[in-house]
């Protein structure tokens, strides 16, 4: 593990750091610490300019210099430059805040954690500056096109008793969909099947004869047309249960960009949110014993 980050945060983000490797014993293998910063960094930013402008610093906060050489095992800290964003519509409503946990109820399109071709636009970097929280982390995940009730620890040392309960599936979460009604879609019913998603892949997919590790309660609770709400209890957190369980049934929820099929929507477009919402969140607090109920306040059609 790395020491404690000589640079502050910047923009809720914590400086990125590398290390150089530790010495060979036939020698150092790079001429110089800018040799070794341009072969790891400069695919992906420019050094020079960032030496110039002493973006990259050592432990002690001294700048990496052009003539600074080779050091074994030393880290090197900076921040990483970002592209520009959209920012994404919608507010963050904290639904409950206390010493340990913050609970949101999370508008569509706005990613949960920094990641790929969303950093600002997160809901961990925005908070963390807005409520001055440097290290809030979320205790689950919500996809970026799913909207609703979010529980995040407000620093390191609440991760884990909470973290816990979600990996003994101790909390309990029901969602809500739009989509298709149906005369002969049995309700209640229990999809199970196995979902596999690769790495790098846009969709899911379902394994014929693996062993079942996805699982859905679907009941019909409102009928609206030709459209209704769904209420939807996993018993399983695969990516995209629940799309893909519904769009199985013949329901697709409404605007899904993947399922049942692709569409060509931009990333930057904001204008048909999914219609799913992750409504009610409860559990059993691990540190007093409380039983803890969060609902979203967000109601169909999600705009």
């Amino acid at each position: 593990m790395p020491p404690r980050s000589p640079l502050p945060p910047r923009h809720g983000l914590q400086a990125a750091w590398l290390r150089t490797p530790d010495r060979d014993p036939q020698g150092p293998p790079w001429p110089s610490m800018v040799a070794w910063l341009e072969h790891e960094v400069a695919p992906h930013a420019d050094v020079h300019a960032m030496l110039a402008d002493e973006r990259f610093v050592y432990d002690d906060l001294t700048p990496v210099r052009v003539g600074d050489p080779y050091a074994p095992h030393t880290f090197v800290w900076f921040h990483r430059d970002l592209r520009d964003e959209v920012e994404v519509p919608g507010e963050i409503r904290v639904l409950h805040r206390d010493e340990r946990v913050l609970v949101v109820d999370k508008p569509p399109f706005l990613s949960t954690i920094p990641r790929g071709r969303h950093v600002l636009q997160s809901v961990v970097v925005r908070l963390r500056t807005e409520l001055d929280l440097p290290e809030l982390t979320p205790l689950h995940r919500l996809d970026r096109v799913t909207s609703g009730v979010l529980l995040l620890a407000t620093e390191r040392r609440w991760r884990g008793p909470y973290q816990t309960l979600f990996e003994h599936r101790q909390v309990k979460k029901t969602y809500r969909a739009l989509a298709p009604w149906q005369e002969a879609l049995e309700s209640p019913v229990v999809v199970r099947n196995h979902l596999r998603k690769d790495r790098g892949a846009l969709r899911a997919e379902v394994v014929a004869d693996a062993p079942v590790n996805a699982e859905t309660l679907v009941e019909l609770e409102e009928r609206r047309g030709d459209l209704a709400v769904y209420r939807l209890s996993p018993r399983t957190g695969r990516t995209h249960q629940l799309r893909m369980h519904l769009a199985g049934l013949g329901s697709p929820i409404v605007n899904d960009p993947l399922y049942p099929t692709v569409a060509d929507v931009s990333v930057d477009d904001f204008s048909s949110p999914l219609q799913l919402l992750a409504s009610e969140l409860e559990l059993t607090d691990p540190v007093d014993g409380t039983e803890r109920r969060w609902v979203s306040g967000r109601t169909f059609p999600l705009a």
